[in-house]
């Protein structure tokens, strides 16, 4: 199944859940906002499947000063 992350396509499996797709792309598990079809994703739904041709954009918080 093919779904974009960041702009860059990436082929998962059926049934990946948003929290299975960020570990397995190696994003921190805090620090970070998914956003799911250009709608921010609240961490209590990460645990929704992904559906074919779905956008993702991770974004992760910097720290400056």
């Amino acid at each position: 199944m093919l779904i974009t992350v960041n702009n860059e396509s990436v082929e998962i499996r059926e049934g990946t859940t948003v929290a299975e797709l960020i570990g397995t792309l190696g994003f921190p598990d805090k620090g970070i906002a998914v956003a799911v079809d250009w709608t921010v994703l609240p961490r209590s739904e990460w645990d929704d499947v992904l559906a074919e041709g779905a956008k993702i954009e991770v974004v992760t918080a910097v720290q400056g000063g």
